[in-house]
């Protein structure tokens, strides 16, 4: 599986100089914890919830601050056509929680740990479907003695 298959797209993204304040706001109206910085169509950055908790207006800086002076300028990058596997090694190796997503120098999504874990999540549902619906046809009480016994 591709991380372009997992990701969210298109991501929240919003200029250097947005204001932390409009920026707050565009993460609430998005329903997300971060947003990615974005300059003539490329990454500068990205800035996290806790970005603006500790350093930003949690830390006194004013709300009309443009959010380049809180954004993380190193970010960590997967492509969209790695593998899954490639995305996992990655969060492990980095130590985030989110992972812009490049075509080539596009930005074109992002892939959080919690994406991963839904993908996790439905992998194991497709496992055990098939064998939580096979309990449940199974009649309750002792095996039949005309049925051979289960061996492992």
């Amino acid at each position: 599986m591709k991380v372009s298959e997992v990701m969210t797209a298109p991501p929240v993204t919003v200029a250097p100089h947005v204001p932390l304040l409009q920026v707050t706001r565009r993460m609430a109206e998005s329903g997300v914890g971060s947003v990615l910085v974005v300059e003539d169509e490329t990454l500068r950055g990205i800035v996290t919830d806790r970005d603006l908790a500790v350093r930003g207006l949690g830390g006194g800086l004013d709300p009309d601050t443009p959010v380049e002076a809180v954004m993380s300028a190193h970010v960590v990058t997967v492509d969209a056509l790695d593998d899954v596997q490639a995305a996992y090694r990655t969060f492990r190796r980095a130590g985030v929680r989110r992972l812009p997503v490049l075509d080539g120098q596009l930005l074109v999504g992002v892939v959080t740990v919690d994406d991963l874990l839904l993908d996790v999540f439905r992998r194991l549902a497709d496992l055990l479907g098939p064998v939580a619906w096979s309990v449940l046809q199974e009649p309750p009480g002792p095996p039949d003695a005309d049925r051979a016994p289960y061996v492992r």
